[in-house]
């Protein structure tokens, strides 16, 4: 489980292919400390797990499934990552429960800078825009934040210049993919009101 607060911007190092998967090599950040093989990390919003480590360097394994649903699978040497160490009970709650697990692909559709302040419009698949609501909780890239306006096939968020100078959306063009998740609570009630429909 996650918050969706990034911790830090993480580079790709090396995409090894290990068929029908690939391996991951990402910089060890300097603020991430403490990481242990088998512990699970959020990249772009994607939980995935820590399968070698050294002084420098994380490593992980993706699986062909995750390259498929998610952005990972268009990663490139020298590509920046939004990176999240896994929630401790205890610590603060900061963003919202998040469970690093991909519910589909967004794409940016508009982007509008006002000083150092933006807007975003993102494309989202129909059967996702279902568990949106304004004021709502998204997941974009791993990173936390509110809903703004939600419209049949697209949504807005708002992103302070923190936001934008500490994760990747500082980077996001028009026409790029977004990993999404929507919020948890969203989909259990969506599920209820389709078996109450049925």
């Amino acid at each position: 489980m996650f918050t969706g607060l990034v911790e830090a911007l993480a580079t790709v190092v090396e995409l090894q292919p290990e068929p029908p998967g690939v391996r991951l090599m990402i910089e060890m950040p300097p603020s991430i400390d403490g990481v242990q093989i088998g512990d699970s990390i959020a990249l772009n919003g994607c939980c995935l797990t820590v399968i070698a480590i050294d002084k420098q360097h994380i490593s992980f394994q993706a699986g062909e499934e995750t390259l498929r649903r998610t952005n990972l699978g268009r990663l490139k040497s020298g590509g920046k990552l939004n990176i999240e160490r896994s929630l401790c009970f205890g610590e603060r709650l900061g963003g919202h429960f998040v469970t690093g697990h991909i519910d589909g692909l967004g794409t940016l559709e508009s982007r509008t800078d006002e000083a150092d302040w933006s807007t975003f419009w993102f494309r989202a698949p129909l059967e996702l825009m279902r568990q949106m609501a304004s004021k709502g909780s998204i997941a974009v890239d791993g990173v936390s934040l509110t809903l703004v306006d939600v419209e049949a096939n697209r949504f807005s968020v708002a992103l302070i210049p923190h936001t934008l100078a500490v994760t990747t959306h500082g980077s996001l063009k028009h026409g790029d993919t977004v990993n999404l998740e929507t919020d948890v609570l969203a989909k259990y009630v969506e599920r209820q009101l389709q078996q109450g429909t049925s």
